[in-house]
């Protein structure tokens, strides 16, 4: 599966009042590996930030007045995101502002481009509840170090997030991906499975001394309930099971 974290800075926080994107960042993931293959663009919005902006992500007027605009950037941007399950942090945020910019060029919105959108933030709101879930408090949260995070910046916090999504997201499902290396699964990104027969995995028995110890345990159990504990009684046999003798 290919996914996409993204994060955008911004002149503001309003794309419907006239706010335009400034920054994309882009780290690409298959199958739950860091490729290395990013995107990250600048872009002039043609207009300053507004100040407050400005204070979070540092990047001037005159910083991007030689960089190339929205429409100049559309069709890579497009070309990259298409077909990709994108991971982004408050996506309601990003997602108004790349739409905005696609439709004042005639382009189709981002959920017609791509294979779906999840929201990290909504999901650490469901994993932690009542706490704070901002990006430095999750990268504090799994020990993720962002002490070089003095500005946001679009491929910086695209890369935490990452992480963060990761430490979020790693269950058994992941570790059954991260067993299989960098080797593509394979089938379409919505139908992808994971073919357990082609794993080679270890079954480890049981030593002398371990059975002893569960032998000790079992028969403590024995004697606290007077009795046979469940963990000796056979499992009931399926009628369709029993064997004709």
């Amino acid at each position: 599966m290919r996914q996409l974290i993204l994060d955008t800075e911004t002149t503001g926080l309003n794309a419907k009042t006239g706010d335009r994107i400034i920054e994309i960042g882009c780290v690409e993931l298959i199958n739950r590996r860091l490729t290395g293959n990013n995107l990250h663009l600048y872009v002039n919005p043609e207009r300053d930030s507004d100040p407050g902006a400005l204070a979070v992500h540092g990047l001037t007027t005159e910083f991007l007045s030689d960089k190339p605009k929205f429409a100049e950037i559309a069709a890579q941007l497009k070309d990259f995101i298409t077909g990709a399950e994108l991971i982004i942090h408050n996506a309601p945020f990003d997602v108004g502002f790349l739409d905005m910019e696609f439709a004042l060029l005639g382009l189709p919105k981002v959920s017609e481009m791509c294979f779906g959108v999840v929201d990290s933030l909504a999901q650490a709101k469901q994993m932690f509840p009542g706490k704070r879930n901002s990006l430095d408090a999750l990268c504090d949260r799994f020990g993720i170090s962002n002490a070089h995070r003095t500005l946001h910046g679009a491929l910086l916090d695209s890369e935490l997030l990452a992480e963060v999504f990761l430490a979020m997201t790693r269950g058994q499902e992941s570790l059954v991906i991260d067993m299989l290396g960098d080797q593509q699964v394979a089938g379409s990104v919505s139908t992808s499975r994971v073919a357990f027969d082609d794993l080679d995995l270890l079954v480890l028995a049981a030593g002398a001394d371990e059975l002893a110890a569960h032998e000790a345990v079992l028969t403590d159990l024995d004697k606290a309930i007077k009795g046979t504990s469940v963990w000796r009684t056979e499992p009931a046999q399926a009628k369709g099971d029993a064997v004709a003798a």
